[in-house]
Protein backbone atom coordinates (compact mmCIF):
# COMPACT_ATOMS: atom_id res chain seq x y z
CA UNK A 1 0.00 0.00 0.00
CA UNK A 2 1.20 3.93 -0.55
CA UNK A 3 0.62 6.99 0.79
CA UNK A 4 -0.90 10.22 -1.06
CA UNK A 5 0.27 13.71 -0.43
CA UNK A 6 -2.52 16.06 -1.49
CA UNK A 7 -1.43 19.97 -0.55
CA UNK A 8 -0.75 23.29 -2.30
CA UNK A 9 1.00 24.29 0.69
CA UNK A 10 4.72 22.84 1.42
CA UNK A 11 7.18 21.17 -0.62
CA UNK A 12 6.59 17.64 -1.14
CA UNK A 13 10.24 16.79 -1.05
CA UNK A 14 10.09 17.63 1.91
CA UNK A 15 7.28 15.41 3.20
CA UNK A 16 8.81 12.61 1.37
CA UNK A 17 12.18 12.84 3.70
CA UNK A 18 9.74 12.56 6.71
CA UNK A 19 8.11 9.90 5.38
CA UNK A 20 11.60 7.76 4.89
CA UNK A 21 12.77 9.16 8.30
CA UNK A 22 9.31 7.49 10.28
CA UNK A 23 7.95 4.97 7.58
CA UNK A 24 11.04 3.45 5.85
CA UNK A 25 9.72 1.55 3.01
CA UNK A 26 6.45 2.80 2.41
CA UNK A 27 5.86 5.21 -0.48
CA UNK A 28 4.53 8.69 -0.91
CA UNK A 29 2.89 9.43 -4.08
CA UNK A 30 2.05 13.43 -4.81
CA UNK A 31 -1.19 13.94 -6.21
CA UNK A 32 -2.31 13.91 -9.16
CA UNK A 33 0.48 11.32 -10.01
CA UNK A 34 -1.00 9.18 -7.99
CA UNK A 35 -0.23 5.47 -10.10
CA UNK A 36 -2.86 2.83 -9.36
CA UNK A 37 -5.13 4.47 -7.26
CA UNK A 38 -6.48 1.22 -5.70
CA UNK A 39 -2.98 1.13 -4.25
CA UNK A 40 -3.27 4.28 -1.92
CA UNK A 41 -4.66 4.04 1.88
CA UNK A 42 -3.66 6.86 3.11
CA UNK A 43 -3.64 9.86 2.19
CA UNK A 44 -1.90 13.27 3.95
CA UNK A 45 -4.04 16.20 2.82
CA UNK A 46 -4.42 20.08 3.33
CA UNK A 47 -7.61 21.77 1.19
CA UNK A 48 -7.96 18.89 -1.35
CA UNK A 49 -9.77 19.24 -4.36
CA UNK A 50 -13.27 18.62 -3.42
CA UNK A 51 -13.78 14.71 -5.04
CA UNK A 52 -10.49 14.05 -4.62
CA UNK A 53 -10.58 11.59 -2.14
CA UNK A 54 -13.55 9.81 -3.43
CA UNK A 55 -11.32 8.60 -6.30
CA UNK A 56 -9.22 6.14 -4.00
CA UNK A 57 -11.20 3.52 -3.75
CA UNK A 58 -9.21 1.28 -0.51
CA UNK A 59 -8.61 4.41 1.61
CA UNK A 60 -8.47 3.65 5.31
CA UNK A 61 -6.92 7.05 6.78
CA UNK A 62 -7.34 10.98 5.82
CA UNK A 63 -4.51 12.71 7.74
CA UNK A 64 -5.56 16.55 8.03
CA UNK A 65 -1.95 18.63 7.86
CA UNK A 66 -3.55 20.86 9.63
CA UNK A 67 -6.31 21.54 13.02
CA UNK A 68 -9.11 22.91 11.20
CA UNK A 69 -10.88 19.79 9.02
CA UNK A 70 -13.99 22.55 7.65
CA UNK A 71 -13.10 21.87 3.80
CA UNK A 72 -12.94 18.62 4.47
CA UNK A 73 -16.69 18.02 5.93
CA UNK A 74 -17.26 20.66 2.69
CA UNK A 75 -16.43 17.95 0.31
CA UNK A 76 -20.01 16.35 -0.86
CA UNK A 77 -18.48 13.44 -2.22
CA UNK A 78 -16.08 12.97 0.97
CA UNK A 79 -15.75 9.43 1.91
CA UNK A 80 -17.32 9.77 5.26
CA UNK A 81 -16.53 5.93 6.42
CA UNK A 82 -13.12 6.71 6.45
CA UNK A 83 -12.02 7.63 9.38
CA UNK A 84 -9.99 11.31 9.54
CA UNK A 85 -7.34 12.98 11.99
CA UNK A 86 -6.13 16.34 12.60
CA UNK A 87 -2.74 17.63 13.36
CA UNK A 88 -2.39 18.71 17.38
CA UNK A 89 1.37 18.75 17.96
CA UNK A 90 3.15 20.94 20.73
CA UNK A 91 5.37 23.01 17.91
CA UNK A 92 1.88 24.10 16.67
CA UNK A 93 -0.07 25.03 19.92
CA UNK A 94 3.34 27.02 20.93
CA UNK A 95 3.07 29.04 17.35
CA UNK A 96 -0.85 29.81 18.19
CA UNK A 97 -0.31 30.92 21.71
CA UNK A 98 2.71 32.97 20.92
CA UNK A 99 0.41 34.84 18.13
CA UNK A 100 -2.13 35.39 20.13
CA UNK A 101 -0.55 36.45 23.73
CA UNK A 102 1.12 38.47 21.49
CA UNK A 103 -2.04 40.32 19.62
CA UNK A 104 -3.37 40.99 23.54
CA UNK A 105 -0.69 42.83 24.14
CA UNK A 106 -0.69 44.64 21.39
CA UNK A 107 -3.81 45.72 21.29
CA UNK A 108 -4.13 46.62 25.08
CA UNK A 109 -1.06 48.60 24.90
CA UNK A 110 -2.66 50.56 21.85
CA UNK A 111 0.60 49.78 20.18
CA UNK A 112 -1.05 50.52 16.70
CA UNK A 113 -1.93 54.00 17.48
CA UNK A 114 1.51 54.66 19.21
CA UNK A 115 2.99 53.48 15.79
CA UNK A 116 0.60 55.89 13.74
CA UNK A 117 2.32 58.37 16.19
CA UNK A 118 5.72 57.90 15.18
CA UNK A 119 4.72 58.18 11.46
CA UNK A 120 2.95 61.48 12.14
CA UNK A 121 6.12 62.60 14.54
CA UNK A 122 3.48 63.15 17.48
CA UNK A 123 4.70 62.54 21.21
CA UNK A 124 1.50 61.30 22.92
CA UNK A 125 1.82 59.37 25.99
CA UNK A 126 -1.68 58.10 27.80
CA UNK A 127 -1.18 56.41 31.51
CA UNK A 128 -4.54 54.13 30.85
CA UNK A 129 -2.39 52.55 28.08
CA UNK A 130 -0.23 50.63 30.88
CA UNK A 131 -2.60 49.77 33.16
CA UNK A 132 -1.07 46.35 34.55
CA UNK A 133 -2.54 42.65 33.38
CA UNK A 134 -4.09 42.09 36.42
CA UNK A 135 -6.60 44.30 35.67
CA UNK A 136 -7.55 43.21 32.37
CA UNK A 137 -9.76 40.54 31.66
CA UNK A 138 -9.60 38.26 28.45
CA UNK A 139 -11.34 36.09 27.11
CA UNK A 140 -10.68 33.08 24.82
CA UNK A 141 -13.17 31.78 22.43
CA UNK A 142 -12.55 27.57 22.08
CA UNK A 143 -10.57 26.05 25.33
CA UNK A 144 -9.32 22.80 22.98
CA UNK A 145 -5.97 22.25 22.53
CA UNK A 146 -5.13 25.50 21.24
CA UNK A 147 -7.28 27.69 23.27
CA UNK A 148 -6.36 25.91 26.47
CA UNK A 149 -2.74 26.35 26.26
CA UNK A 150 -3.37 30.24 24.87
CA UNK A 151 -5.81 30.81 28.33
CA UNK A 152 -2.95 29.32 30.59
CA UNK A 153 -0.24 31.11 29.21
CA UNK A 154 -2.30 35.14 29.31
CA UNK A 155 -3.38 34.01 32.98
CA UNK A 156 0.24 33.20 33.28
CA UNK A 157 1.45 36.87 32.14
CA UNK A 158 -1.08 37.81 35.09
CA UNK A 159 -4.59 38.48 32.79
CA UNK A 160 -7.63 37.56 33.87
CA UNK A 161 -8.56 34.92 31.54
CA UNK A 162 -11.77 33.47 30.71
CA UNK A 163 -12.41 31.15 28.61
CA UNK A 164 -15.78 29.76 26.42
CA UNK A 165 -16.69 26.38 24.93
CA UNK A 166 -19.97 24.72 24.06
CA UNK A 167 -19.88 22.56 26.82
CA UNK A 168 -18.54 22.93 30.21
CA UNK A 169 -14.96 22.41 30.88
CA UNK A 170 -12.65 22.99 33.90
CA UNK A 171 -9.27 24.69 33.83
CA UNK A 172 -7.21 25.84 36.60
CA UNK A 173 -6.59 29.63 37.33
CA UNK A 174 -9.34 30.03 34.07
CA UNK A 175 -12.99 31.43 34.77
CA UNK A 176 -14.97 28.87 32.21
CA UNK A 177 -18.11 29.52 30.60
CA UNK A 178 -20.00 27.57 28.17
CA UNK A 179 -23.03 28.37 26.55
CA UNK A 180 -25.11 30.98 25.12
CA UNK A 181 -25.83 32.37 28.80
CA UNK A 182 -21.92 31.91 29.51
CA UNK A 183 -20.88 33.79 26.33
CA UNK A 184 -22.57 36.70 27.40
CA UNK A 185 -21.79 36.44 30.69
CA UNK A 186 -17.87 36.54 29.67
CA UNK A 187 -17.89 39.57 26.60
CA UNK A 188 -19.37 41.61 29.16
CA UNK A 189 -16.07 41.47 31.35
CA UNK A 190 -13.51 41.40 28.58
CA UNK A 191 -10.90 43.95 27.65
CA UNK A 192 -9.93 41.48 24.87
CA UNK A 193 -11.54 38.86 23.40
CA UNK A 194 -8.81 35.88 21.28
CA UNK A 195 -10.74 33.52 18.82
CA UNK A 196 -9.94 29.66 18.82
CA UNK A 197 -13.22 27.81 17.84
CA UNK A 198 -13.65 25.36 15.31
CA UNK A 199 -15.59 26.29 12.23
CA UNK A 200 -18.97 24.60 12.19
CA UNK A 201 -22.66 25.27 11.69
CA UNK A 202 -22.72 26.56 15.10
CA UNK A 203 -19.90 28.67 15.04
CA UNK A 204 -20.13 30.28 11.44
CA UNK A 205 -20.75 34.04 12.47
CA UNK A 206 -20.86 33.79 15.56
CA UNK A 207 -18.39 37.66 15.76
CA UNK A 208 -21.16 39.61 14.84
CA UNK A 209 -23.71 42.69 15.72
CA UNK A 210 -24.89 41.36 18.63
CA UNK A 211 -21.56 39.59 19.71
CA UNK A 212 -19.63 43.00 19.57
CA UNK A 213 -22.08 45.05 21.11
CA UNK A 214 -21.82 42.66 24.52
CA UNK A 215 -18.09 43.76 24.92
CA UNK A 216 -16.60 46.84 26.39
CA UNK A 217 -16.11 49.52 24.51
CA UNK A 218 -13.08 49.55 22.73
CA UNK A 219 -11.93 45.96 23.15
CA UNK A 220 -9.79 44.28 21.52
CA UNK A 221 -10.57 40.98 19.02
CA UNK A 222 -7.68 38.61 17.94
CA UNK A 223 -8.83 36.01 15.41
CA UNK A 224 -6.65 33.06 14.45
CA UNK A 225 -9.54 30.53 13.72
CA UNK A 226 -11.38 31.35 10.49
CA UNK A 227 -12.67 34.31 8.59
CA UNK A 228 -15.91 32.61 8.80
CA UNK A 229 -16.17 33.11 12.10
CA UNK A 230 -16.58 36.64 11.36
CA UNK A 231 -19.31 39.17 10.22
CA UNK A 232 -16.99 41.52 8.05
CA UNK A 233 -19.51 44.25 7.99
CA UNK A 234 -20.18 44.02 11.58
CA UNK A 235 -16.78 44.32 12.40
CA UNK A 236 -15.93 47.50 10.45
CA UNK A 237 -18.66 48.65 12.01
CA UNK A 238 -18.07 48.37 15.51
CA UNK A 239 -14.06 49.03 14.27
CA UNK A 240 -15.53 52.40 12.69
CA UNK A 241 -17.51 53.90 15.81
CA UNK A 242 -14.75 52.89 18.31
CA UNK A 243 -16.76 49.50 19.80
CA UNK A 244 -13.93 47.91 19.22
CA UNK A 245 -10.45 49.59 19.51
CA UNK A 246 -8.32 47.14 17.91
CA UNK A 247 -8.56 43.78 15.97
CA UNK A 248 -5.42 41.32 14.85
CA UNK A 249 -6.73 39.20 12.07
CA UNK A 250 -4.68 36.93 10.59
CA UNK A 251 -7.63 34.30 8.77
CA UNK A 252 -10.19 36.02 6.24
CA UNK A 253 -14.00 34.69 4.37
CA UNK A 254 -11.59 34.94 1.00
CA UNK A 255 -7.81 34.52 1.23
CA UNK A 256 -5.68 35.97 0.02
CA UNK A 257 -7.72 39.12 1.47
CA UNK A 258 -8.86 40.93 -1.81
CA UNK A 259 -7.26 44.03 -2.84
CA UNK A 260 -9.54 47.08 -1.76
CA UNK A 261 -10.75 45.08 0.84
CA UNK A 262 -10.94 47.73 4.05
CA UNK A 263 -9.49 45.60 5.78
CA UNK A 264 -5.84 46.77 4.66
CA UNK A 265 -6.15 50.49 5.35
CA UNK A 266 -8.24 50.28 8.25
CA UNK A 267 -6.17 52.39 11.07
CA UNK A 268 -7.36 49.90 14.12
CA UNK A 269 -6.90 46.27 12.26
CA UNK A 270 -3.55 45.28 11.84
CA UNK A 271 -3.22 41.83 9.28
CA UNK A 272 -1.49 38.96 8.80
CA UNK A 273 -1.67 36.13 6.06
CA UNK A 274 -2.57 33.23 8.15
CA UNK A 275 0.32 32.48 9.79
CA UNK A 276 -0.32 32.48 13.02
CA UNK A 277 0.68 29.01 13.34
CA UNK A 278 2.09 26.91 10.32
CA UNK A 279 2.40 23.16 9.98
CA UNK A 280 6.13 22.18 9.39
CA UNK A 281 7.32 18.60 7.57
CA UNK A 282 9.18 18.02 10.92
CA UNK A 283 5.67 18.14 12.73
CA UNK A 284 5.06 14.96 10.37
CA UNK A 285 6.14 12.75 13.55
CA UNK A 286 2.40 13.08 14.95
CA UNK A 287 1.14 12.28 11.81
CA UNK A 288 2.85 9.63 10.71
CA UNK A 289 2.36 7.87 14.21
CA UNK A 290 -1.29 7.74 13.31
CA UNK A 291 0.02 5.74 10.05
CA UNK A 292 1.95 3.46 12.52
CA UNK A 293 -1.22 2.60 14.38
CA UNK A 294 -3.26 2.27 11.79
CA UNK A 295 -1.19 -0.50 10.38
CA UNK A 296 -0.78 -2.33 13.57
CA UNK A 297 -4.12 -2.28 14.18
CA UNK A 298 -4.40 0.18 16.77
CA UNK A 299 -6.55 3.12 17.78
CA UNK A 300 -6.23 6.67 16.33
CA UNK A 301 -5.03 9.86 18.02
CA UNK A 302 -6.34 13.09 17.19
CA UNK A 303 -9.68 11.43 15.46
CA UNK A 304 -12.16 13.79 13.72
CA UNK A 305 -16.10 13.14 15.05
CA UNK A 306 -17.81 13.98 11.73
CA UNK A 307 -21.33 14.72 13.96
CA UNK A 308 -19.50 17.51 15.76
CA UNK A 309 -17.38 18.59 12.10
CA UNK A 310 -14.16 18.80 14.12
Amino acid sequence: MALVYISPWSDANLWRQQVARHLPGEELRVWPDVGDARAIDVALVWKPPHGALATLPNLKLIANLGAGVEHLMADPALPRHVPMTRLVHPLMTEQMSEYCALGVMMGLRRVAEYMASQRAGQWVAREADVAPPSQRAVGVLGLGELGGDTARKLAALGYQVHGWSRSPRDLPGIACHHGRDGLDAMLGACDAVVCLLPLTTATRGIIDRRFLGRLKPGAILVNAARGAHVVDDDLLAALDDGRVGFALLDVFYDEPLPAGHRYWSHPRVMITPHIAALTLPVMADVILANVKRLRAGQPLVDQVDPTRGY
